[in-house]
Parts: C-alpha cells; structure tokens; sequence
C-alpha cells in the first residue's frame, strides 16, 4: 500500500549499525527522520551520510533522531562507518539500519513486494528508489516525504528547514511560505478565518492580496 503524508508511519524491529530496534519505541516522543539508501559503499550516499553527522548536533537541537537506512547488513554498515567518518571529519552518532532481507524498505513502499527478498547479489541500481526521507512527528505520522534520483545528493540544511515548518506549523495555525527560513513572515491558514485570526493574531496581519495574509514568525516574539 502506498504511503501518505498524515498516515502512520510503519512500525518495525530491525538490527542497526547500534543494536537491535523497534521503530515507534525508538521514536519515542522524538521527531525523526529516516532516510535510505541504495546500497553501502556508494559515493553519493557516503557523502549524504557525512553531512548528516555533521548537521546532526542541529536536528538533535530540535528534539529530531536521524535514523538512516541500507540495503546491505550490519556488520558491512559498520565498516562504512568507518568511511564516512574520514570522508565527513565528524562522528557518525545516529544509527543505520540494515535492511539486507529488503523488508523495511517493501514496508516503506520502496521497492516492489514481489522484488528479491535479500540483498545479496543486488546493485544499488536495482536498488535505486530505495532512495527516500521520510519526516515522521512524535505521533508516529508521516509529516514529509522527498524521493531523489540515487545522482543527486540530497541537501540536509533543506530538510533541516523542513523541520523547522514542520514543527512550527504543528503548533501554530500557519504555514510557512516559499524559501521561507526561520524568522521571517509565516501565513495564516485557509481554514482561519479573520474573526478567528484576530483572537489569534491580535497584532494584526498584512495582505498582500485577501487570501494572503502574513504575520511575523510566531516564534521570533
């Protein structure tokens, strides 16, 4: 069944580069963020993973684990670590995934039900939509998911942002609009109307146009 944005995020037990998990246990009340990959070994995603233990500190600001995931076993994750760590000059602290019998990323609409039921033998490019993030809030629901082509390295301080909308559009009554970063002008929702929007925004709002209404970011007072 294909997933959806608001859905519950499929729950799982796994062995990881750091231990055994179940999936919504090891939420907990966190954010988190699963991102996966095609295969160990592989230079884009090497550098994806770089990235993310460098940035990682800033998700973890955020009350957000990072989880990544491969289709490939525990014991070749632990010696990309090692990789990874050179390449990137920081600590790898979040754990990965192994998912060498494919049964996380199926879980995950990530790779045909019918496909293979192992990893071995399979290249990354037949592994290549195993290439997704998914967003997932303290109630266990899917908030974001981005898929990327296994050529283009996804852009961490991106999703970071995401985050940042995520999070503070879960608590307030707007959105965040294009290239928004944090600070600036957020929109109050659609389904607020003006007399709601006064008792909630009682500082007022500009409008652009009478369907665009924009406030100072909330969290910035």
């Amino acid at each position: 069944m294909s997933l959806r944005i608001s859905q519950m995020a499929p729950d799982f037990t796994a062995e990881t580069s750091q231990g055994k998990i179940n999936f919504h246990d090891w939420i907990g009340d966190s954010w988190a963020m699963l991102f996966s990959h095609p295969k160990d070994f592989t230079p884009i995603c090497a550098t994806e993973l770089s990235a993310a233990a460098k940035m990682n500190p800033e998700f973890e600001k955020r009350g957000v684990k990072l989880i990544g995931l491969s289709v490939d076993n525990v014991s070749d994750h632990v010696r990309w670590v090692k990789d990874i760590e050179d390449i990137g000059g920081a600590k790898l602290t979040f754990p990965i995934i192994a998912d060498d019998d494919l049964e996380v990323a199926k879980l995950f609409d990530m790779l045909e039900a019918e496909d293979s039921s192992s990893s071995e033998g399979r290249t990354a490019a037949q592994n290549q939509t195993v290439r997704t993030v998914f967003l997932i809030g303290p109630d266990k629901k899917i908030k974001m998911m981005l898929a990327y082509p296994m050529s283009t390295g996804r852009n961490f301080a991106e999703l970071l942002r995401v985050v940042d909308s995520a999070q503070l559009t879960a608590k307030n009554q707007v959105g965040t609009p294009a290239n928004w970063q944090n600070g600036e002008d957020v929109v109050i929702l659609p389904t607020v109307n003006d007399e709601m929007a006064k008792e909630l925004f009682p500082a007022g709002w500009t409008s652009p146009k009478p369907y665009l209404r924009l406030i100072k970011d909330p969290n910035s007072n």
